[in-house]
């Protein structure tokens, strides 16, 4: 390095006196633009210093001349969501299930409150995603034992099945081994026959149990076997089963049936949650246009077929 840096030759800018191997280094100044935004974030620091709370004391931060806070932010903004529901909220409770479909607005509403609601609620028995298991019904399909248009499925909410209260859905299933109502030789045939309903190969004693079939369950699941809403019946011609499809399930269940219960959440959960629910689970993937007639509720003297088969 020497006393005093040289001129370099070529670019004419001095040299900072460094140099490696023959090199050496030119003492260029930082660029002009450089220099401003530097100047330019130094007045801002200075600003922020002053406006927004900054400088930590014994006491806490400095709170600055505008006071702001995320608090205070969270606070606005949770009061503007709180507006908007109230907003909403006040349509929503005078429109009815088919208005909310129509209304983009408000289908959009029931949609992100139903899924919440969803999680809260019902996601512990059919899953997050509305997918069931075994035992819980599996809402994203078009399988339902009790119907699945808007009215079906608010009225299901609302009730339960084989819940409390009268207006509760209510069907069962006798347990025709336990009972002592079949033999376990008709058992195993009517198991045979029910089978074969599905498209599984018949046995010998399919026959037999077409028979038993017919004297026994034809009056709820239907001649055909393809099931009845009026009693929450499941469709046995399906391969789609709540509880399972294979040999020793479906003889488990004609031995013992099934009496799965559902909560009504009339009481638990307000009108307007159970219709955000109601749109929330129709929009699943398996919800069924309106008809004009109420779902209707199975007679409690009767005894219906329970969850052999089919969703809910």
């Amino acid at each position: 390095m020497s006393d005093k840096n040289e001129i370099d030759k070529v670019s004419g800018v001095e040299t900072t006196g460094h140099e490696w191997d023959g090199l050496k280094e030119l003492n260029n100044p930082a660029p002009r633009w450089w220099l401003w935004v530097f100047f330019v974030t130094v007045i801002w620091s200075v600003g922020y210093w002053i406006l927004f709370p900054s400088w930590p004391t014994i006491g806490g931060a400095t709170q600055g001349l505008w006071g702001w806070t995320s608090h205070k932010k969270l606070a606005a903004d949770q009061g503007e969501i709180a507006e908007m529901q109230r907003i909403n909220l006040g349509k929503f409770s005078n429109a009815s299930l088919q208005d909310i479909m129509n209304d983009p607005e408000l289908y959009a509403f029931a949609v992100a409150g139903g899924k919440a609601a969803f999680k809260d609620n019902c996601a512990t028995c059919h899953g997050s995603g509305g997918a069931g298991s075994k035992g819980y019904p599996n809402l994203n399909d078009d399988d339902w034992l009790w119907g699945g248009t808007l009215d079906d499925i608010f009225y299901t909410i609302k009730h339960g099945i084989r819940s409390v209260g009268d207006d509760s859905r209510f069907s069962l299933m006798t347990a025709f081994g336990k009972d002592g109502v079949l033999k376990p030789d008709e058992i195993e045939a009517v198991t045979d026959y029910v089978l074969t309903l599905s498209g599984t190969t018949p046995k010998d004693s399919h026959v037999q149990g077409q028979q038993i079939f017919q004297q026994n369950c034809a009056s709820c699941h239907g001649a055909d076997g393809k099931g009845m809403r009026d009693t929450g019946a499941p469709n046995l011609t399906d391969k789609i089963w709540l509880y399972g499809g294979d040999r020793q399930t479906i003889r488990q269940t004609v031995t013992y049936a099934r009496k799965g219960v559902m909560p009504a959440w009339k009481g638990r959960l307000d009108e307007n949650t159970i219709k955000a629910l109601t749109v929330y689970v129709h929009q699943l993937g398996g919800g069924e246009e309106d008809k004009p007639a109420q779902a209707p509720k199975a007679d409690p003297q009767q005894e219906p077929a329970g969850h052999v088969g089919a969703d809910e």
